[in-house]
């Protein structure tokens, strides 16, 4: 499926738990000679910082917030997920996802899975 850049959005909470795994990986590394898993955790570290920079990152805005709110008393998936479809229903967006499971709890939300035939 060919979509032009411009049209692809993440969210905020996409990018809060991107960098909370790299930190995660970089205070987990060894700092011994001979370990490279410090300098791989630091090198995803950046790539994930220079990615999102050139992305469109949608924010976390009052309505998403009052939408999240409503959706947790109604809705039984975790925090983030729910953060992300708020912030999609919020932009009358479609959440490209393989985890229909969760997602298909949350109503009115438009899901599509690349990754089904």
């Amino acid at each position: 499926r060919l979509i032009p850049p411009e049209l692809l959005f993440t969210t905020i909470i996409t990018v809060e738990e991107q960098m909370k795994g790299w930190l995660n990986a970089i205070r987990q590394a060894s700092p011994n000679p001979g370990s490279s898993k410090l300098v791989w955790a630091y090198e995803g570290l950046k790539d994930a910082v220079g990615y999102f920079n050139v992305s469109n990152v949608l924010s976390f805005e009052p309505e998403a917030q009052e939408i999240f709110v409503t959706l947790r008393r109604e809705v039984r998936i975790g925090f983030q997920d729910l953060r992300i479809a708020a912030i999609a229903l919020s932009q009358g967006g479609i959440i490209v996802t393989r985890n229909r499971k969760d997602f298909e709890k949350v109503p009115g939300l438009q899901i599509e899975d690349w990754t089904a035939q």
